[in-house]
């Protein structure tokens, strides 16, 4: 009889592909389940981010260990980012576990778990070379007609704060004719909208072909049956091209979204960050993003807290808040974490304040999201429909909303329907966050 595993996944989309791929190479040998408490061997794909996920990933393999010595005879593994980051430091603190694999043996796992026996096992590659391709079989997390489609690994932009290049090597980018098979099969198996998932999406190809391909990539995609949409996360400013806005003006199938991580508004702390762009250029390709394409969603994330910011660099974030009125965003306090040239910073920001003033840009952003919300009242939108509540009514999500990190939108139907189906609607209330609304006749 086959051994059952469970898989638990922490962390951010590009964690999941991860995961999805790591049950999907287990599902040749073993038994897949749900449930931890079922499993024979129980693998969790960490997260070692910022402290907050380091934080939820110690206490789930903490959880995960407890069942083990509650009497059940189980295995339990750490594998991902937090694996690779702090290895040696797991495998040592950690004795119940069986064992720690970094982020560059995730293709390992089915072989260890096979091989498991009494001893303990630790692996870490100290060069990062892995990358899933469209011939690794993955097991979907997410509903039936929504993918996130992993088009890179690695990260070479060496942020000051971030330890993503530590964890996950230098950039590398799939194949187009990969990504495009992936998505080809994804489209066959009822996938209607993919999101483009890496550490900065907008370089890709850079490595494979010396030049930015995304929009190579954007216009074999769109030539998919099947995809309806598709939605760009993670694209670093300086690198969004003209020729790449114009794609999403002009491509229905390219969701009228981008995320844009701008992490701050002071150009002193944007440098000290090690960021490539000013302020200003930040303003500029705002408005080249609204004027070619009209009602554009637009989301953003920002760090409060950097080391030296000071109330004065503070305001001059929060002026630009007020001003750019994005869509969406999503606010840090900063973490210091260590071995980033930020950690050795002079002048820490107190971890109080940080918090103060990433509650401060929330609630001015919670005052401008719901002015911008209540202006979409009354406007026809297309919207996935995700889950059915009642008989005539639906939760779905607009163009504007990413899965697990935007809002949703309430429905009112006159039709039966599918999960998948893309339909016209008119917003009839909104807050700040989700909206109401009914099914055209």
């Amino acid at each position: 009889m086959k051994k059952k595993v469970a898989v638990i996944n922490l962390g951010c989309p590009k964690n999941q592909v991860d995961s999805e791929v790591i049950t999907g190479m287990l599902a040749k040998g073993f038994e897949i389940t749900a449930e931890p408490s079922e499993a024979d061997m129980i693998v969790v794909n960490t997260c070692g981010f910022i402290e907050d996920a380091k934080a939820e990933s110690i206490d789930t393999l903490c959880e995960m260990i407890n069942l083990k010595n509650s009497g059940a005879q189980k295995k339990v593994y750490a594998v991902g980012c937090l694996a690779q980051r702090y290895g040696e430091e797991l495998f040592k603190e950690l004795p119940e576990l069986d064992g720690v694999l970094g982020d560059g043996d995730l293709d390992k796992i089915p072989e260890v778990l096979e091989s498991s026996g009494s001893e303990r096992v630790y692996r870490k590659k100290e060069k990062q070379d892995y990358l899933y391709d469209n011939e690794i079989p993955r097991v979907r997390f997410s509903p039936s007609f929504f993918a996130y489609v992993k088009i890179a690994e690695g990260c070479d932009n060496r942020c000051s704060y971030c330890v993503i290049p530590q964890i996950k090597g230098s950039y590398r980018s799939r194949t187009m004719e990969s990504i495009v098979q992936e998505v080809r099969k994804l489209a066959s198996e009822g996938v209607k909208e993919i999101a483009l998932v890496a550490q900065d999406t907008t370089r890709y190809g850079i490595d494979l072909y010396h030049a930015y391909r995304l929009s190579d990539l954007l216009r074999e995609l769109v030539e998919i049956d099947g995809i309806q949409w598709i939605r760009l996360m993670y694209c670093y400013p300086e690198a969004v091209s003209d020729e790449l806005i114009g794609l999403i003006a002009t491509e229905p199938k390219i969701c009228n979204y981008i995320d844009l991580p701008l992490q701050h508004a002071d150009n002193a702390i944007l440098s000290k960050m090690n960021r490539r762009n000013t302020a200003e250029e930040a303003e500029t390709l705002i408005g080249k993003l609204r004027e070619a394409v009209p009602g554009i969603f637009i989301r953003s994330t920002f760090i409060t807290g950097f080391p030296g910011e000071t109330e004065e660099q503070f305001e001059h974030l929060l002026l630009f808040v007020n001003k750019m009125k994005l869509d969406r965003i999503g606010v840090f306090a900063y973490s210091q974490e260590e071995n980033t040239p930020a950690a050795n910073m002079a002048n820490q920001v107190r971890p109080e304040i940080r918090e103060a003033r990433k509650n401060a840009v929330m609630a001015t952003q919670t005052e401008i999201a719901d002015q911008i919300q209540q202006q979409r009242v009354g406007q026809i939108i297309r919207v996935i429909l995700e889950e059915q509540t009642a008989p005539d009514e639906w939760v779905g999500r607009s163009e504007g909303d990413a899965p697990e990190i935007d809002g949703q939108i309430y429905l009112k139907v006159q039709k039966k329907h599918l999960a998948g189906e893309i339909i016209q609607i008119r917003i009839t209330e909104a807050d700040s966050y989700d909206m109401g609304g009914e099914e055209l006749e």
